[in-house]
């Protein structure tokens, strides 16, 4: 049976199809088409997805769907920064791979209390049977610890560090954009399952929360793309909450 959410989220999608995707995907098409090569190759990554299928909480919308994206999209920030630094082809390319071992597993204990912290501390343990440096491990499970906004931002004493820990936080709220009136808005609708009047009412704090986001993001590009994600999604928000309060909310009775 079609519930109120179901039609709403119909909604919320066939607006976001009407908006442009953000610049990022155009002028960054062939760091995204690279990410996505690299990520294809490597058996370490597909061993990776292999194991976070079975162990991923998915809730919120932060299943594997949005762990592969923002998987391949921290990679390819990360190979926009790479060049910009400047690094080697092959440094580069191992900096992808690490950003995308920790855009795979940065959500992996999504519903436990602290899930960045007991998120790292999982990785930590699982990481210890691929052949990476200790330092790289210690580089991914530092980045999960930090891809969470509004929290204290744990200090990184090394260039390469700081790239896969910015990489993967600016990924991650790209999502905070369109992608949040198609997907995960809903999965937190379906896992909480509120009365719509108590997700009317904390509908504007919400907005208020992708505004605030604007100004986190780390990277050069981020900071470039970032806002437009942003400003894209508060477009649509907007726009859904004047159809939700004009089609779904009830006038009290007696009203004319």
């Amino acid at each position: 049976m079609e519930t109120v959410y179901t039609r709403i989220r119909t909604i919320a999608r066939e607006i976001v199809s009407r908006f442009p995707a953000p610049d990022f995907y155009k002028e960054e098409a062939d760091a995204i088409a690279s990410s996505r090569k690299l990520m294809q190759q490597s058996r370490h990554i597909s061993d990776l997805r292999t194991i976070v299928t079975k162990h991923l909480e998915d809730d919120f919308g932060h299943g594997l769907q949005h762990a592969v994206k923002v998987s391949l999209e921290a990679g390819s920030l990360a190979l926009i920064e790479g060049q910009r630094m400047p690094l080697s082809d092959l440094t580069i390319a191992r900096q992808v791979l690490l950003v995308q071992c920790a855009g795979l597993l940065h959500d992996i204990r999504r519903k436990k209390k602290n899930h960045a912290i007991k998120g790292a501390e999982f990785t930590k343990k699982l990481l210890q049977d691929f052949p990476l440096s200790s330092r790289e491990v210690g580089d991914i499970c530092l980045a999960i610890q930090n891809h969470e906004a509004f929290k204290n931002k744990i200090e990184i004493d090394s260039a390469r560090g700081k790239l896969i820990s910015d990489c993967l936080y600016d990924a991650d709220k790209f999502r905070w954009g369109p992608d949040n009136f198609t997907d995960t808005l809903w999965e937190m609708v379906s896992f909480l399952n509120p009365p719509l009047k108590t997700f009317i009412a904390h509908y504007p704090k919400g907005m208020k929360g992708l505004e605030r986001i604007k100004q986190t993001f780390r990277t050069q590009a981020g900071q470039r793309y970032g806002p437009q994600f942003i400003d894209i999604g508060l477009a649509i928000g907007e726009e859904l909450y004047r159809v939700i309060r004009e089609e779904f909310v009830q006038p009290p009775a007696g009203s004319y």
